[in-house]
């Protein structure tokens, strides 16, 4: 049977009950394309669903629901509705986001009436504080100072600074093997 009064059906796929919150926007109620969004912000926890139930008390309404900097939090962009009496939209959010906020703004009578609703996304925690254990260090760490090794360090410099002036090359050899034996030694001492 064929209706004589054109409408439009909105189809809306079911939103669970349990999960996210529930925020009323009222429409056509002070006036005509009026938008009454809540004065507080909504809430809504990383992976669940932000429903928004729009609420017509006057003739039936064009609307349009979008938002521009939601695209951290969720897939959704932008949604055309007709509204007879009531219509409910849901938002997925994404379950590994971060804390913050997006901003939807519902528009009526083509752009003649706009209003925000701010939501606020929050995330709660999956687990207690952490306690780190100390791990082990990938380097070794220095035990005091390594006296040896300046010691070896001094010998070593005379020993060169004597080959610089004498040529003797017995001495410089005799430096390079004060240092390498001063710096391995310090090094074994570590571990």
């Amino acid at each position: 049977m064929k209706s004589l009064l054109p409408f439009e059906l909105l189809a809306v796929t079911d939103i669970p009950a349990g999960d996210g919150a529930m925020t009323e926007v009222y429409l056509n109620r002070l006036s005509i394309n009026s938008i009454e969004v809540p004065k507080e912000n909504a809430h809504v926890e990383c992976g669940n669903t932000f429903k928004i139930r729009f609420v017509n008390r006057g003739a039936p309404i064009h609307i349009t629901a979008t938002t521009s900097n939601a695209g951290m939090f969720t897939d959704f962009f932008h949604e055309n509705m007709y509204v007879i009496d009531e219509v409910a939209l849901g938002i997925s959010l994404r379950k590994d986001c971060a804390p913050g906020f997006f901003d939807i703004d519902i528009i009526a009578g083509y752009g003649a009436m706009k209003a925000t609703l701010r939501v606020e996304v929050i995330v709660k925690p999956t687990r207690g504080p952490q306690v780190l254990e100390k791990e082990p260090p990938v380097q070794p760490e220095a035990h005091g100072r390594p006296h040896l090794l300046m010691v070896a360090m001094a010998l070593g410099l005379v020993l060169y600074s004597i080959w610089y002036y004498t040529k003797i090359e017995i001495i410089n050899i005799a430096a390079f093997i004060v240092l390498i034996v001063g710096a391995l030694f310090v090094w074994y001492r570590q571990t």
